[in-house]
């Protein structure tokens, strides 16, 4: 970490224990206020009609010829050519293939970007109508689980990990409709599993039936399936 950045930690560090006044409490706060409903405001209005979507999640510092990018982007063609919008986050990487899978197959293509100091920038590939950029993490987060049918999550980071564990704890506690969660990859998420099973399922913190609230899988093919067979339960197809 440069000199620089350590200066601006300590800054956040410092400003988190000073006492304010009351005028300053009230301005700095209510400017808060206002921006997060500008951003919840913009989202609604720009998603509400987009129609049946499958978010993809996944590092941003995934290179263009990773296996990994190269999945992302058929999985997003395949979703399209099963009339399935994309989103993703908007940026770099998994993220960037996934709009560019959409894209290119003449799809829906959304991309919920983040402002960020390092690795965020929106990608070429999403639709021009429906790129969103956010400030705030917890309302870009509403919008991929408010606008999403389905979460088609490959290896990334802690960005991943947090996207994946928010859809997941939405449906488990029944916030959210029970939409499939799919993982691609099994030798990158097997590790996982075998903890939540032996750490936090034998300590009695989820439930086993917890456990078939997402899919891990190894393939393109397989990851649509998923999401195929999941909607052909409730006789339902994608209509744009």
């Amino acid at each position: 970490m440069s000199n620089i950045e350590d200066t601006n930690q300590e800054d956040r560090i410092r400003q988190a224990f000073k006492e304010r006044d009351w005028n300053e409490i009230k301005s700095s706060d209510s400017w808060v206020i206002f921006k997060v409903m500008s951003e919840f405001v913009e989202g609604f209005e720009k998603l509400a009609k987009i129609g049946p979507c499958v978010s993809i999640f996944g590092s941003a510092r995934t290179s263009r010829d990773h296996f990994h990018y190269k999945m992302a982007e058929e999985i997003a063609a395949k979703l399209v050519r099963h009339g399935y919008g994309v989103i993703t986050g908007g940026g770099p990487g998994i993220m960037e293939a996934g709009n560019k899978g959409a894209h290119l197959e003449g799809g829906k293509s959304v991309g919920l970007n983040i402002v960020l100091p390092f690795e965020q920038f929106n990608n070429i590939y999403i639709d021009r109508d429906k790129l969103l950029t956010f400030d705030y993490f917890f309302v870009r987060k509403v919008m991929f689980v408010k606008y999403s049918q389905g979460f088609v999550v490959l290896p990334g980071g802690f960005g991943t990990m947090d996207e994946f564990f928010e859809a997941l704890t939405l449906i488990q506690t029944n916030k959210i409709g029970r939409f499939p969660i799919v993982l691609v990859g099994k030798n990158y998420w097997t590790g996982l599993l075998d903890w939540i099973k032996n750490t936090i399922l034998e300590n009695n913190y989820i439930n086993e039936e917890d456990l078939e609230l997402f899919t891990i899988v190894e393939d393109p093919t397989e990851a649509v399936k998923v999401i195929d067979d999941f909607y052909s339960k409730y006789l339902l197809s994608p209509n744009f």
